[in-house]
């Protein structure tokens, strides 16, 4: 099913197969976290959500590069801004955002995650550690979110790099446009900062199940036929309930193709003192800053270097929590007869 889908999406937009299949993603996930195995820190991790109104994601879907493009830059103002104000934490953070386009039932629903260690680098060369789990306040991120967001949205109008077809065509008008951009103003709009997370390993292990996701995987699939698709999802709205649904083999590409990005768009962005070009010094600046706590390094005369004594994945905590895992039956390990090289003679 998937291969056919691909295939189809390739001949469309030209983009190249491979970033958009659930398969081919597995290897780019794994080489991608063992090379952001080095930049953990030994501090608390925030997941930070922003997500834009109906609205914005309808003009989004008909200007995914302009659009989506904003979407970053107001994200990333947004958490440097409030974070570099003294009354909060007075520094420069770092943080990966991660662009995701669906809802679970594949709808256009853009959206970033932010992933971000709890503490920033002060002018003055100090680190300046959150207070215990709380990071920014979510309200204060929204409002600016909102402004810096629609702030970029109409000089975007303004100089003609935005284009509407059928029921947006009427935004063409700078004055039907203008009246949009206020009501969306008065508005709320989502920001969602989760619990920090319980240890720099838990952090990798989560990062596996966001950076490189496509729209669905075939693990929700259920069953597909000339007919229909059937796939299960999870309706947020009603408490998390598991449910399927069936669409038409063409409804069901056509919404898997509306998460398609645009030829040679990044989806996954560093920013801060993880950004590309500073990343490597920014860390090795915050890990002398950092006290050394008892696990990290091996002694004295440990001279292991830092980033091979980092924490690894333990497959027995729970990736969400730190919670330990019970095991809750054993199976015996099946025996088979030795192999004999030579014929029993006796």
């Amino acid at each position: 099913m998937f291969n056919d889908l691909i295939l189809a999406h390739h001949d469309a937009v030209g983009s190249r197969p491979t970033q958009h299949c659930p398969k081919c993603q597995g290897a780019a996930r794994e080489q991608w976290l063992a090379d952001r195995q080095a930049d953990l820190l030994p501090v608390p991790y925030f997941h930070v959500v922003f997500t834009v109104p109906s609205e914005v994601a309808e003009i989004a879907f008909h200007n995914k590069t302009v659009v989506y493009a904003i979407l970053f830059e107001a994200v990333a103002a947004t958490l440097k801004t409030i974070a570099a104000d003294p009354r909060h934490l007075g520094g420069e953070i770092g943080f990966l955002a991660i662009l995701h386009t669906w809802g679970q039932a594949l709808t256009h629903h853009p959206h970033i995650h932010c992933l971000v260690p709890g503490g920033a680098l002060s002018a003055d060369g100090r680190w300046l550690a959150c207070r215990p789990r709380f990071f920014l306040p979510i309200h204060v991120l929204s409002r600016l979110f909102r402004r810096l967001f629609l702030e970029r949205l109409e000089t975007a109008h303004t100089r003609g790099r935005l284009r509407f077809s059928g029921t947006l065509a009427k935004f063409d008008d700078a004055d039907v446009f203008a009246a949009a951009a206020r009501r969306l103003r008065r508005k709320n709009w989502v920001v969602y900062a989760k619990p920090p997370f319980g240890s720099p390993e838990h952090v990798l292990a989560y990062l596996g199940r966001y950076t490189h996701r496509v729209a669905i995987a075939n693990s929700r699939l259920v069953s597909a036929d000339d007919s229909s698709v059937v796939f299960r999802w999870r309706d947020y709205r009603h408490g998390n309930a598991p449910r399927q649904m069936s669409l038409a083999p063409d409804e069901f590409i056509r919404r898997f193709l509306i998460h398609s990005l645009p030829d040679g768009f990044h989806r996954i962005r560093h920013y801060g003192f993880l950004a590309n070009g500073c990343r490597r010094a920014r860390l090795a600046t915050i890990r002398q800053l950092l006290p050394v706590t008892e696990g990290e390094c091996g002694g004295p005369g440990d001279d292991t270097p830092r980033d091979a004594r980092l924490p690894r994945f333990d497959p027995a905590a729970c990736p969400c929590c730190g919670g330990a895992l019970r095991i809750t039956a054993t199976l015996p390990r099946r025996r088979t007869p030795p192999v004999r090289l030579w014929p029993d003679t006796s």
